[in-house]
């Protein structure tokens, strides 16, 4: 493994790891909060909008990159 992979694969579980501990972060703030099922929902559907938007970006450059 050289350094260009191992770098692209610490990045990948990083981002994941990034990813699950904001959508942990967002739990525990709508429920300290007591959002209600339509605050949660607000909550997790703008922060799923940012992480599609990078999980789309990321697809893309991979079809792309010939």
């Amino acid at each position: 493994m050289n350094a260009e992979q191992f770098e692209s694969l610490s990045m990948t579980i990083g981002i994941t790891i990034l990813i699950g501990f904001m959508f942990f972060i967002v739990w525990d703030l709508g429920k300290r909060s007591n959002a209600g099922k339509f605050g949660m929902f607000i909550l997790f559907f703008a922060l799923g909008l940012g992480m599609l938007g990078f999980i789309i970006k990321t697809v893309l450059v991979e079809f792309l990159d010939f």
